[in-house]
């Protein structure tokens, strides 16, 4: 049917024109109200009449207004996730998970980046309003705790990190103790004797080298084998600083049977330079990473990792965020650390 006005002889609107709630109700006889319980799902429609506003919105072009929605319940529909670095790929994957998740309750995600470092973070909490997110959602590397307990902010806030984080703010973890014990348990189960560790910081503070580096040496001290400590190599969490810390490790003549990458990325510059020093992985080096990243099945051969446990983490950090957008502060923090799970591929051999 042809409508005059804003709508042309073909009965769609004018481009130039915003068509609203109002004119989808008009163009399909109902009323707002039912128009509204269409477009939110709500069960007080007949199946006829949901199918004629469907196809008033799709002839029309109308979209919904999330913004304008939000605003009206005094939010953005915006939650923030500040991490240390875009370029990782574990941060990209967690960031697609939590959108999935986040969608559903109408709320999109926004990166920023803090470079882990401790003016970063804290000014991804403090500037949190004024950037107008809803939520935040924080991956903490170098705050002191003493400081998060002092950070005052009204915003729902989920901190995610490798360290107990003493503070009034809800908190997701992953296992890394465990969970590197268990990538070097399994390394020393199927024979390897010099495990080698790229990135381990051993004795140092609660952060996610010294956590691992705990797990890694705690899997020797289970096994009864004794670990020299030429074979723990320094490295940030670069490509190339897995690479290099292969070359270091063959240019002074240190020999190792086996290697534990701190995370998946620097075992995937370690794979590569064992490849080009001519030794065989799983032959003559076993190697385990740690993430999961989704690459780690398609490498040849396909990477042995340690799972975090990424769904689980991302439902529990959805969770805390969305009960508090619910219902304000939920009194006592939670604290919640999610199991790790080390997961065999073609960089390791089968338990005999």
């Amino acid at each position: 049917m042809n409508r005059p006005g804003r709508w042309g002889g073909d009965g769609k609107a004018r481009s130039s024109t915003v068509v609203t709630m109002a004119d989808v109700a008009r163009f399909a006889g109902v009323s707002t109200m039912t128009v509204s319980n269409v477009i939110n799902g709500r069960p007080r429609v007949g199946a006829a009449t949901r199918e004629r506003v469907l196809a008033a919105i799709s002839e029309l072009g109308y979209q919904v207004n999330l913004a304008a929605r939000h605003l009206r319940a005094g939010r953005t529909g915006v939650v923030g996730l500040a991490v240390p670095e875009l370029e990782r790929p574990y941060f990209g994957q967690l960031a697609g998970r939590l959108a999935d998740r986040f969608e559903a309750h109408d709320l999109r995600i926004v990166m920023e980046r803090t470079g882990a470092s401790r003016e970063g973070e804290l000014n991804a909490v403090a500037f949190s309003r004024l950037r107008m997110y809803d939520g935040l959602i924080l991956s903490v590397v170098d705050i002191d705790p003493a400081e998060l307990g002092q950070l005052r902010t009204d915003a729902p806030v989920v901190m995610i990190g490798e360290r107990a984080l003493p503070s009034r703010f809800d908190h997701v973890m992953m296992a890394n103790v465990d969970g590197a014990r268990q990538a070097t348990a399994h390394l020393l189960a199927t024979g390897a004797r010099r495990v080698a560790m790229i990135g381990g910081d051993p004795g140092g503070s609660a952060t996610m080298p010294a956590l691992r580096a705990e797990g890694y040496l705690a899997a020797h001290t289970e096994a009864g084998v004794s670990v020299d400590p030429r074979l723990n190599v320094p490295s940030t969490f670069r490509l190339q600083d897995g690479y290099d810390a292969i070359r270091s490790l063959i240019d002074r003549g240190i020999g190792f049977d086996a290697v534990f990458a701190l995370t998946d990325v620097v075992a995937l510059g370690a794979l590569r330079a064992l490849a080009d020093a001519g030794l065989r992985v799983p032959d003559d080096v076993q190697l385990v990473g740690f993430d999961d990243i989704d690459e780690a099945p398609y490498l040849i051969p396909s990477l042995s990792t340690v799972n975090p446990g990424h769904e689980e983490m991302a439902d529990a950090i959805t969770s805390l965020l969305i009960a508090q957008l619910s219902n304000g502060p939920t009194g006592e923090p939670q604290e919640v650390i999610v199991p790790a799970q080390l997961i065999t591929r073609g960089t390791t051999k089968p338990l005999n």
